[in-house]
């Protein structure tokens, strides 16, 4: 998909993935060794049955599930930015949980003409409960479609 081929309520949505203990511990020694993190007994004395998952390691595996969609790999560009990431549940071992998006905002460039800003308001979910574990708003920032490979532009060579 290209910029132009997005339109504002598209809602896509990823397979499910489960998050072991193991990819929690792995985590959180690489990136964010807090103790509730790595430990059982730490996190139950914060109130969690077992170690929760990294905020980051949940916010990096949501993205890693949205761009497995492979939606627009021929038009993206470095993404300006993401807002309102809020943590709303923890993810605990064996969570299984998915992705849904929704573009909110089709935005072409004033000064860019080739391309454009995709807002996309996504969360994270449980898959058992539908509970929402994180939320944020993403920008993508993607490619027009070329005019050669623009279905209009298909019509009038053909005739």
């Amino acid at each position: 998909m290209f910029f132009d081929d997005v339109t504002v309520g598209q809602i896509f949505e990823t397979k499910a993935v489960t998050v072991s203990k193991t990819d929690i511990l792995n985590f959180a020694n690489g990136f964010d060794p807090n103790l509730f993190h790595l430990d059982t007994a730490v996190a139950r004395c914060h109130g969690f049955p077992d170690v929760i998952a990294a905020g980051m390691h949940t916010l990096s595996l949501s993205m890693k599930l949205f761009f497995d969609l492979n939606l627009w790999d021929d038009a993206v560009l470095p993404s300006p930015g993401i807002d309102n990431v809020r943590w709303l549940r923890p993810v605990l071992p064996d969570t299984c949980l998915f992705v849904k998006a929704k573009v909110s905002e089709v935005l072409p460039s004033r000064s860019k003409p080739d391309r454009g800003i995709i807002k996309v308001h996504q969360e994270t979910l449980e898959q058992s409960t539908g509970a929402v574990l994180l939320s944020l708003d993403a920008m993508h920032r993607l490619k027009r479609r070329p005019a050669s490979t623009h279905p209009a532009s298909k019509k009038e060579d053909a005739a």
